[in-house]
C-alpha cells in the first residue's frame, strides 16, 4: 500500500529528527512525507531540510500562522497545507505529530490491517509516554479511540468524511463520521509508539474552553458534555476541567459558533455516545 504522511510541526527541534528517523527506517517505507513547519522559531526547519536532502520522498513546507500552540484549527490548517502539495495516488493518508517515535514495523502492520479488511477506514497503534524511566500507556481515552497524534485513513474513508475539520475536536469528529458512513476502526495494542511530549503539555491557556466548544460543535448536548467533563475531571484530578468544559459549551451555544455536523449526524452521534456509556455501566 502507498502511504502518504503529513506532519504539522511547531517548534519541534528536540523531537522532529527522532520522528523522521523512525519513519525513514520503516520496514514498509512511506511513498511520501511532507513536513509543514508552522511558524517555528527554533531549528525545526533546518533539521527537516537535512532529511529532505537525503530522502527524495520527504518534502518540506514553511507556513506562517499564530505562534501559539493551540489544539484544533492551527494543526489542521497546517495539515491541509501539506495535503495540497500531494497528489491523489495514495492508499492511506496519515496525519502524524512531530514528537513520535514509531516501531519499525508500524506502517507494515497498518498495511496488513487495511489489506485484511476492506471496510477498515482508520487504524493506529497506541501512544506511550515516559514516566520514571519506563514507557507507559498514555491513558487519556478509551482504547478504541485513535489518538489525534497518529491518524491513518484509507483514502475512500478520508474523502467520505469530508477530510479533517479545521476545529478543536477534529480527532473525534472524524471517527464519529467514519462510523456514520459505516467504516470500521482498528487500534492495534502491539504497536507501541513513543510520545515524547504528553498531550496538551504545551497548549496555551487560551485553549482551556475549547473542549467544551468542541462538544457543542459535535452536537453532544449538554448532558453528555457534563458526564464527559466529570469523567475527565476525575481522571486528571482537576475539578476546574468540569467548569472549563461547561463554560466553553455555553459560550459556543450562546455565541455565533456553528455545529460541524448535520442534525442527522448529530442524532447518530448522541445515540452512539449513550450506547457506549450504557454498555460501560452494564458491566
Amino acid at each position: 500500500m502507498k502511504f502518504y504522511i503529513v506532519i504539522p510541526a511547531h517548534n519541534e527541534a528536540d523531537c522532529i529528527g527522532l520522528t523522521l528517523n523512525s519513519l525513514v527506517n520503516q520496514s514498509l517505507l512511506p511513498s511520501k512525507i511532507v513536513v509543514v513547519d508552522d511558524n517555528s522559531s527554533d531549528e525545526t526547519s533546518e533539521i527537516v531540510k537535512s532529511f529532505a536532502l537525503k530522502y527524495d520522498f520527504l518534502a518540506f513546507i514553511k507556513t506562517t500562522s499564530s505562534d501559539l500552540h493551540l489544539p484544533g484549527a492551527k494543526i489542521i490548517n497546517a495539515f491541509n497545507k501539506g495535503l495540497q502539495n500531494l497528489d491523489d495516488n495514495y492508499d492511506v493518508i496519515c496525519k502524524f505529530d512531530a514528537d513520535l517515535i514509531f516501531p519499525e514495523n508500524y506502517l507494515e502492520q497498518l498495511s496488513f490491517h487495511f489489506n485484511s479488511n476492506k471496510k477498515l477506514g482508520m487504524a493506529a497503534g497506541f501512544c506511550y509516554i515516559e514516566k520514571d524511566g519506563n514507557w507507559i500507556l498514555e491513558n487519556l481515552t478509551n482504547k478504541d479511540h485513535i489518538r489525534g497524534a497518529l491518524k491513518a485513513y484509507r483514502k475512500e474513508c478520508f474523502k467520505e468524511i469530508g477530510q479533517l475539520k479545521s476545529s478543536i475536536g477534529w480527532d473525534t469528529i472524524d471517527e464519529l463520521l467514519a462510523k456514520y458512513y459505516k467504516w470500521e476502526l482498528k487500534t492495534d495494542e502491539t504497536l507501541h509508539v513513543k510520545h515524547l511530549k504528553p498531550t496538551g503539555a504545551s497548549y496555551n491557556k487560551k485553549s482551556k474552553y475549547l473542549q467544551g466548544e468542541a462538544f457543542y460543535k459535535m452536537r453532544y448536548g449538554f448532558l453528555i458534555t457534563l458526564i464527559t467533563a466529570l469523567k475527565m475531571s476525575y481522571k486528571k484530578k482537576k475539578l476546574v476541567i468540569l467548569f472549563d468544559y461547561s463554560i466553553g459549551y455555553f459560550k459556543a451555544m450562546f455565541g455565533s459558533t456553528k455545529p460541524l455536523i448535520t442534525k442527522d449526524q448529530g442524532k447518530f452521534v448522541r445515540k452512539l455516545r449513550w450506547k457506549g456509556m450504557f454498555n460501560k455501566f452494564s458491566y
